[in-house]
């Protein structure tokens, strides 16, 4: 009995924003309003198989993941700036202009 070998074709990203980009687009998300959560999941998922694929090539990817994480930590939790007022950058608006700035380039 033979055996046939599974081939699996990965999408091939340039860097954490090319698969951020690509992710947004996949799901057709509005880039000014991303759901963060629902991003991270996928993005974490794509990461697990590019950890087993290249560790060195994760790092970058592992950072982006990280931001997308902190991100959400900050929206669900207010700051002691905005108990007090002052509000400082989004940076949900800022991953925007980042995601934006980069698909200009691309």
């Amino acid at each position: 009995m033979s055996e046939k070998a599974y081939v699996v074709n990965l999408e091939l990203f340039e860097g954490p924003l090319d698969l951020l980009l690509f992710l947004v687009k996949k799901d057709d998300l509005d880039i000014h309003n991303i759901p963060i959560a629902h991003i991270t999941k996928e993005y974490l998922a794509y990461l697990d198989i590019l950890k087993e694929m290249n560790l060195d090539v994760a790092g970058d990817f592992l950072v982006m993941a990280a931001t997308l994480m902190a991100y959400k930590s900050r929206a669900l939790l207010p700051s002691q700036e905005a108990l007090e007022g002052d509000e400082g950058p989004d940076p949900t608006a800022e991953l925007a202009q980042r995601l934006l700035e980069y698909q200009k380039f691309k």
